[in-house]
């Protein structure tokens, strides 16, 4: 059996197995690296249609950052421009269109030269894109044209397959057809316990259970509930949030039940209440754990009897609001303490999800760093923006108090100060590296359960023959490289996968690189 063939098994077993397609990026990665491995390319992606454009799932030569940018097509007119071909799409060495992979390429800053690119199709539909880039001009020229539709229309056809098999398991889970629209699902994480949290979530989100999303402050409740109702039935109707924290005692049933005019000194006029609003779609109760205990039965009999009365009204109305509530508290020590009702929290967490902290879940932190780095870059209008290797294994090694929300916010201020050491005339055409300096992390006061910085971030010996011999810069870096892998293979005992692991490099990446520096 082929690597190809092996590849693709895998990946059907996996989503013959039930994993969802957001949890495939390993299976991809082989997929890739089976198909396009070997090509004299120093970077290649398989991106898939999201909406608002491309997301990758998999890529070789480049960080796994990569994967939680998005790139959106009026902004990237290479990738338009691959978009609109029939064929396969070479790109010229003078060409002045910006390459969206400028500086991402694995430890080079440099440009990309030589660029080219094939649209994954189904009929007309745009199911995602493959690219290949290499730094040297010329590089690809050898690579056929004819091979590499070949490939192109098999990755096509294991999009096909999966969206396929999606949209089957999908309408067998009575999700609604806007989940399975003209795209397919936009990649998700990488870590175990987010993989099993989306799970939970497909299988919940179509239903009207109430449900308990309890996390950390920062672990992103907010955006969860949004996706929650995105993929309900209610999804048409409204969404209103409401923050428990911030409702004076006095004001919180008029706030969420609503009144009538002159119900009490200063009632002017009717008001609706929350609960009305949401009416027909989901009601976010946010912090419930600051919900007074006076005010909890209340609250209770609306959970039970679907009906509010408004302060002043003699009628009681019905309601159909589905109820999504978020804490940060362990409300069953708040119950236990007696803060908390406890036919209440029955009543609230008919489906708990517990949202892990980002300690928990490392594999994702590039991923979410992608994201925000790639938010940044438009923010500021700059030509791209990168982390360097000991940013990210700084960003790998802190323990993240403040969870995803620190992550966007250190980034955000760490692109600032990067972007100011940059000359003001070649920003938009500069690659703008993020370094240690420009996070601003106390990295040393990291959690136990990471090895101390100082080693995960320590920079082996540079080879002597890169001393002695007046090489270029490429010459050097390669020889470093391979210095550096020989050594991690043989504290291994050669083996490739636990090399990987310790460099913090995808497997199928490690592979490719050896190639390239002669090491397979």
């Amino acid at each position: 059996m082929t690597i190809f063939s092996r590849a693709l098994r895998d990946l059907l077993a996996a989503l013959s197995d039930g994993k969802r397609f957001d949890a495939l990026h390993p299976q991809w990665s082989r997929l890739l690296a089976a198909l396009v491995g070997n090509y004299p390319a120093d970077a290649s992606t398989l991106m898939v249609s999201v909406e608002g454009g491309l997301q990758p799932v998999a890529v070789l030569g480049m960080g796994s950052e990569v994967c939680g940018r998005r790139f959106q097509l009026e902004a990237h007119p290479r990738l338009a421009a691959i978009a609109a071909h029939p064929r396969v799409c070479r790109f010229p060495r003078d060409c002045t269109l910006p390459d969206p992979f400028d500086g991402l390429l694995d430890a080079d800053l440099t440009h990309v030269h030589d660029c080219m690119g094939v649209a994954l199709r189904d009929g007309d539909r745009l199911l995602g894109m493959l690219t290949l880039d290499a730094l040297i001009p010329q590089q690809m020229a050898g690579i056929d044209d004819e091979e590499l539709m070949a490939a192109a229309e098999l990755l096509a056809t294991c999009l096909r397959l999966t969206g396929q098999l999606e949209d089957t398991r999908s309408r067998l889970n009575q999700v609604l057809s806007s989940e399975q629209g003209t795209s397919l699902h936009s990649p998700g994480w990488h870590s175990p316990a987010m993989a099993r949290l989306h799970e939970s979530m497909a299988l919940v989100a179509p239903t009207d259970l109430s449900v308990l999303l309890h996390g950390e402050t920062g672990v992103g409740k907010e955006h969860l509930t949004r996706h929650l109702h995105e993929r309900s039935r209610r999804c048409n109707g409204p969404l209103v949030r409401v923050n428990c924290a911030t409702l004076p005692e006095t004001l919180i049933e008029s706030a969420l039940f609503g009144h009538r005019r002159g119900a009490f000194s200063g009632a002017s006029r009717d008001h609706r209440g929350h609960f009305a609003m949401a009416d027909g779609g989901t009601l976010m109760l946010d912090e419930i754990g600051e919900l007074p205990l006076s005010q909890q039965p209340r609250l209770l009999r609306v959970l039970q009897e679907g009906e509010i009365q408004p302060l002043g009204s003699d009628q009681a109305m019905k309601v159909d609001v589905r109820l999504i509530a978020v804490t940060n508290r362990d409300l069953a020590e708040e119950v236990a303490a007696g803060r908390f009702r406890e036919d209440l929290y029955h009543r609230l967490s008919v489906f708990p999800l517990r949202i892990p902290p980002l300690r928990e879940r490392r594999e994702d932190i590039l991923l979410l760093a992608g994201h925000f780095l790639e938010d940044n870059r438009v923010r500021l209008g700059l030509a791209n923006l990168r982390l360097d290797i000991r940013a990210e294994q700084a960003l790998l090694a802190w323990h993240w108090p403040g969870n995803v929300r620190e992550l966007e916010h250190t980034l955000s201020r760490a692109a600032l100060r990067a972007m100011g050491e940059a000359r003001p005339d070649s920003r938009r055409s500069a690659v703008v590296c993020i370094g240690i300096k420009h996070l601003d992390l106390p990295v040393e006061t990291g959690s136990s359960d990471v090895e101390p910085a100082a080693d995960r971030l320590s920079t082996p010996a540079c080879p002597q023959s890169v001393v002695d011999n007046m090489l270029s810069l490429r010459e050097a870096t390669d020889t470093f490289q391979r210095h550096h892998i020989e050594q991690v293979l043989a504290a291994h005992d050669h083996n490739w996968a636990a090399s990987a692991r310790a460099l913090d490099m995808d497997s199928a990446n490690l592979h490719r690189l050896g190639r390239r520096l002669g090491l397979k």
